[in-house]
């Protein structure tokens, strides 16, 4: 009897699914398009302010008239949803908050001149005081306490001026207990049943929010510890908590903030919840990879590696300043 052939090699070769890009497309388990975006921009109401952020580079503040462009720029390359957050003139920050609620406040005019440029664009808007607020805190200060259950009160009014002014998506930022409830409680009765609520319920109390702090104007004016009322960077269990709580208070879609640190919470908030979660790519993610980039210390490919980690680790979607040149490498 002959010998029977003995392979010279392990019969497994991970490799030969390698060997060309056919191949690999075949076998690829993520993917990432340009669906799975919405494009964070800021819209300013000071004469001047407009431009580049210095500690953003490649992102600028936008006037109204650029607010329009950047919705006409994201329908050309098929992202479907865009955030507004406002850079408001400081002369007119006050304790009190009123113009949070102002229907005519920079972030409402800017939700309604896209909307009217773009009608089939998803509108996305941020709940939060610290736009309007002389603090700089998204709540209420009262004798240095943010406190809670007043300022629950306020973002109610505020996401109505939203919801009336057009928005689609509410992002309550602001991380204070019971406002997920309270805002669902107040759209259905005003009418506004089909506003969905997308959540940041694992917001942390992160280091890499600095350079967004620069771009709405808030850096250096805090009264207080946003320690108090956002998650600390190391407690998974109350991050899942949150989450649970959100969903049961009416949130249509959750998100984790900041993203690439974080993508182990990404992960289990999909498995255990199941439920449309996303994560913000926030500005000092951003700052880092793109001051990479520009200095040649990264390929232009980090930023798309950086969005597939976030689909892979079970992202729906990702709210990044890279959406329009992802979307552009995509296409």
């Amino acid at each position: 009897m002959a010998n029977p052939i003995i392979a010279p090699f392990p019969s497994t070769r991970l490799r030969r699914m390698r060997r060309t890009a056919n191949l690999r497309a075949m076998i690829s388990e993520t993917d990432l398009s340009a669906a799975n975006l919405i494009w964070p921009i800021f819209v300013t109401e000071v004469a001047g302010a407009e431009g580049e952020i210095p500690s953003m580079p490649g992102v600028e503040r936008l006037t109204l008239d650029g607010a329009k462009r950047a919705a006409e720029k994201a329908a050309r390359l098929n992202i479907p949803a865009i955030c507004i957050f406002p850079h408001s003139d400081q002369e007119l920050k006050t304790e009190s908050c009123q113009r949070a609620w102002d229907p005519d406040n920079i972030g409402n005019r800017a939700i309604r001149a896209i909307k009217e440029t773009v009608p089939e664009l998803a509108v996305m808007t941020d709940i939060a005081l610290d736009p309007y607020n002389i603090n700089g805190h998204d709540g209420f200060v009262v004798d240095g306490e943010i406190v809670n259950d007043e300022t629950v009160e306020a973002l109610v009014k505020m996401a109505l001026a939203q919801a009336d002014a057009g928005a689609d998506i509410l992002g309550p930022s602001d991380m204070m207990d019971g406002r997920i409830g309270a805002l669902r409680a107040a759209l259905e009765l005003e009418g506004h049943k089909d506003v969905a609520i997308l959540s940041y319920a694992a917001k942390f109390a992160s280091a890499f929010y600095g350079p967004f702090r620069d771009a709405v104007g808030a850096s250096g004016r805090l009264v207080g510890d946003k320690k108090t009322y956002q998650i600390n960077p190391g407690n998974r269990q109350e991050a899942l908590r949150c989450v649970a709580r959100d969903l049961t208070e009416g949130a249509d879609m959750v998100m984790v903030k900041p993203g690439m640190p974080y993508l182990d919470i990404c992960r289990e908030v999909k498995d255990r919840f199941a439920a449309p979660t996303f994560a913000y790519q926030v500005s000092g993610e951003y700052a880092m990879l793109e001051g990479a980039i520009r200095n040649g210390w990264l390929s232009r490919d980090a930023m798309l590696e950086s969005l597939l980690a976030f689909r892979r680790a079970g992202c729906d979607g990702v709210l990044s300043y890279f959406a329009p040149a992802i979307a552009e490498m995509l296409a």
